[in-house]
């Protein structure tokens, strides 16, 4: 039995039309693309920055109190 089929991607697509209306349907896509398309750019700028060789990292340390450094044995070593 197909679960999948064109019709019932095409009931589908009617209900959330009937549900949340057209105009809504066609902001949230709208937003969708301009978050893409946002992303894109960001990926862009960073692959940009990264090619620079001017470029630097500023990290910031982080507050409260430093965590342990625990030591793992090596591999094939015996506890």
């Amino acid at each position: 039995m197909d679960y999948f089929s064109i019709w019932h991607w095409m009931i589908v697509i009617v209900v959330v039309i009937l549900l949340f209306g057209r105009n809504k349907v066609s902001d949230l896509m709208g937003d969708v693309a301009q978050g893409i398309k946002a992303f894109e750019n960001a990926m862009a700028d960073d692959g940009a920055a990264e090619l620079n060789s001017d470029a630097t990292i500023h990290h910031q340390a982080a507050t409260g109190s430093p965590k342990k450094k625990t030591e793992r044995p090596a591999e094939g070593a015996r506890s």
